[in-house]
């Protein structure tokens, strides 16, 4: 039934996801068994298929309806069991940059890993992002551009998690189009990652 739902999953059928998981919730195995060994399986499947070029966003798209479904399910009782998403990030687009597929495709990726994920939006500023990451205790604030004269804006973000002390608390992580290793280096970020699913794997790696 687990393989059953990863593979609907990957193929983007939402109401069988959704019918499979209620099944399986109703035969008695566990919601966090369900969440990993179903959608999160099934989800990583997606995730390594795009970053190969196999399958392209508008598949990424229908595959995460079908996860929001199956897991909308999930969450009151993994709530109830006490089960913890294994770490929790905040993500916008910075200030002066109104592009959001990119983010909205790193945030799918990343709850497809079990992360539980605040989304800002996009035109965030530095101070946003800084208090978001205190109010709700983030390990990682990620923050994407995808015009060139935005991208300082990122090195505003690193300046202000130093100057409200959290710098060793939390980890930064960029990307976009225009961002590379080379202005990560330069700006003092923790991570950059050029897609998606690589940025999700970064994150569960930092969150461990």
């Amino acid at each position: 039934m687990l393989s059953q739902i990863s593979e609907n999953l990957q193929k983007g059928k939402a109401k069988i996801v959704k019918q499979l998981v209620q099944e399986a919730i109703d035969s008695g195995i566990s919601a966090q068994k369900i969440l990993e060994e179903g959608l999160i399986a099934g989800m990583s499947v997606v995730g390594e298929k795009f970053r190969n070029n196999e399958i392209f966003v508008p598949e990424v798209l229908v595959a995460a309806r079908a996860l929001n479904m199956g897991s909308a399910l999930l969450k009151p009782l993994l709530a109830a069991d006490g089960v913890k998403a294994s770490g929790r990030v905040c993500i916008g687009t910075v200030q002066g940059d109104l592009h959001d597929i990119g983010k909205n495709l790193v945030k799918m990726m990343m709850e497809g890993k079990g992360l539980e994920v605040i989304d800002l939006g996009t035109d965030v500023s530095p101070e946003t992002f800084i208090k978001t990451a205190i109010e709700q205790d983030c390990q990682i604030i990620c923050c994407s551009a995808l015009l060139t004269t935005t991208m300082p804006t990122m090195a505003e973000v690193v300046k202000a998690a130093e100057a409200a002390g959290i710098r060793n608390k939390v980890k930064i992580m960029i990307g976009g189009a225009p961002v590379t290793e080379e202005f990560r280096a330069q700006i003092g970020a923790d991570a950059y990652t050029d897609d998606a699913a690589s940025a999700a794997d970064q994150a569960v790696a930092f969150c461990s």
